[in-house]
C-alpha cells in the first residue's frame, strides 16, 4: 500500500506541477497599473472612433458630390428646357415660321431645328432667331423649305 501511495502522491504532484505550468503560460506579465490599462483602453476606442469618423467623412464626401452632380445634372435639364422654350417663343413670334411645324431640341445649349419653313429667308431667319435666345452656343438647321 506504501509503494500506491507514493505513486498517487507522485501523480498528484506532477497533476498540480502541470497546472500551475499551465496557469503561469496563459498568464500575461502584464505590470501595467489599472490607470495605465484604462488609459490604453481609452486610446484604442479613440484610435477607433477616429477611423469611424474618417470612414464616414469619406462616405459624405462620395455622396456630396454624387448629390452635386446629380444637380449639375438637373440644372443643365433645365437651362436646356429654357432655351427650347425661348426658342419656340421667338420662332411663334414670326409670322411666316410657324412654331408648330418647327421641333426645337436643346441639348448642352446647342439648338437643332427639324421641320419645314416655307422659303429660304424664313428658314435663315429661324437660324437667326434660335441663335439670338441667351444660353444658345450654336444652331443645326434641318428645316426643309415647303411652299405652303
Amino acid at each position: 500500500m506504501n509503494k500506491h501511495l507514493t505513486y498517487r502522491t507522485s501523480l498528484l504532484a506532477a497533476a498540480v506541477a502541470a497546472a500551475l505550468s499551465l496557469a503561469a503560460c496563459s498568464k500575461h506579465d502584464d505590470t501595467r497599473t489599472a490607470g495605465q490599462k484604462l488609459d490604453d483602453t481609452i486610446a484604442k476606442v479613440d484610435q477607433k472612433s477616429e477611423e469611424a469618423k474618417a470612414k464616414t467623412a469619406a462616405e459624405a464626401d462620395k455622396l456630396g458630390d454624387k448629390m452635386s452632380a446629380a444637380a449639375d445634372k438637373a440644372e443643365a435639364k433645365m437651362a436646356d428646357a429654357t432655351i427650347t422654350a425661348s426658342v419656340k417663343a421667338e420662332l411663334a413670334r414670326d409670322p411666316s415660321l410657324s412654331a408648330l411645324k418647327i421641333n426645337v431640341d436643346t441639348r448642352d445649349g446647342l439648338v437643332e431645328l427639324n421641320g419645314s419653313a416655307p422659303d429660304d429667308a424664313a428658314k435663315d431667319r429661324a437660324t437667326r432667331l434660335a441663335a439670338g435666345v441667351k444660353g444658345v452656343l450654336s444652331v443645326d438647321n434641318h428645316l426643309v423649305v415647303k411652299s405652303a
